[in-house]
């Protein structure tokens, strides 16, 4: 029991998130405060001091994983403070299985939002060109930039949520 608690704040924010990174784009500071806020006192109650420092260590794991996305303008700053008040929640080691799984599902989604719009064969040329770019040691050219008002984005708080709620049912019904 003492090892799920964590996985209750976790949910709840990701849950909070999900739904607003998906009806309006953003995931405000209010909600990843919080969930940091929570992360860190569920784990220092329930751990003491070595709940505090995972706690702790999972939120910078989550901020300076992600930072350097955020400076390239390829995730939004919402999901980067998410990534840490997940951190704060479920410390370093689940955050990692977290992270792996949202990629992962990010993944599937992007697909899915990429056949849907009918713009595969465009996508697998981008990824040609970019390819190209980075094994001659280049920048693509413009037509891939992420800032490209036609590029597909995928709402990657969503993708967290997503995979946050599974992980934390299949841990609720001990399956992980």
């Amino acid at each position: 029991m003492l090892q799920t608690a964590p996985w209750i704040p976790a949910v709840l924010t990701a849950i909070g998130a999900g739904i607003l990174d998906w009806r309006y784009r953003r995931i405000p500071n209010w909600l990843t405060v919080s969930g940091l806020v929570a992360g860190i006192a569920v784990n220092t109650a329930l751990f003491g001091w070595a709940g505090l420092k995972n706690a702790l260590l999972g939120a910078a794991l989550g901020l300076g994983l992600l930072l350097p996305f955020v400076l390239v303008r390829s995730l939004g700053a919402g999901d980067w403070k998410l990534a840490g008040a997940l951190g704060a929640c479920l410390g370093s080691r689940q955050l990692i299985a977290v992270l792996m799984g949202t990629i992962l599902m990010a993944g599937i989604m992007a697909l899915v939002v990429v056949i849907w719009k009918g713009r595969l064969i465009q996508t697998l040329r981008n990824i040609v060109h970019m390819l190209a770019a980075f094994f001659s040691l280049r920048m693509p050219g413009s037509e891939v930039s992420l800032d490209s008002a036609q590029s597909t984005k995928i709402p990657f708080g969503v993708a967290m949520a997503l995979t946050v709620v599974l992980y934390g049912v299949g841990r609720a019904i001990g399956k992980l």
